[in-house]
């Protein structure tokens, strides 16, 4: 092939600036011409004409320059969010831990009141209390799967 150049894998992934998994891929695709040489290794063809296609190693082509620019503004922006997104999460776990210490506190007292006092309207409404009162008020200490399943 006149005007080409017979190189590794490994050689045409720097000369091309990609990896060498994306050259495998280019061969596998037949993009890239290529043969196995008699040591059973993968041998690849470039042009060697300069082609704007196959740029020298350490040389960029013309925007890449402010595509790699750009790319470390928004990492440097990430960057950022993170040591914010950061602080966030140690206020939050400052503030959790106060509270996990305010839990035995906030307990309620073992002693709950027999009933709630009757708002003024509910005691014009209310009705005298029979036995059936004090049967429904044992009723309501029993859990609900208890009363539904009658056990």
């Amino acid at each position: 092939m006149a005007g080409t150049r017979r190189v590794t894998l490994r050689e045409a992934s720097e000369i091309l600036g990609v990896s060498v998994e994306a050259v495998r891929k280019r061969v596998k695709r037949d993009s890239l011409g290529s043969d196995k040489g008699p040591d059973g290794r993968v041998y690849v063809y470039l042009d060697t004409g300069g082609d704007a296609s196959y740029p020298e190693p350490g040389v960029e082509a013309g925007g890449a320059g402010d595509l790699v620019e750009e790319l470390r503004d928004r990492i440097s922006y990430l960057e950022r969010q993170l040591d914010v997104r950061t602080e966030e999460l140690k206020e939050h776990r400052r503030l959790l831990a106060g509270l996990i210490e305010r839990v035995p506190e906030l307990e309620a007292p073992q002693e709950a009141a027999d009933a709630p006092e009757p708002t003024e309207e509910q005691q014009g409404r209310a009705e005298p209390r029979s036995g059936a009162g004090e049967a429904q008020e044992g009723a309501q200490r029993r859990s609900w799967w208890r009363r539904v399943f009658g056990r």
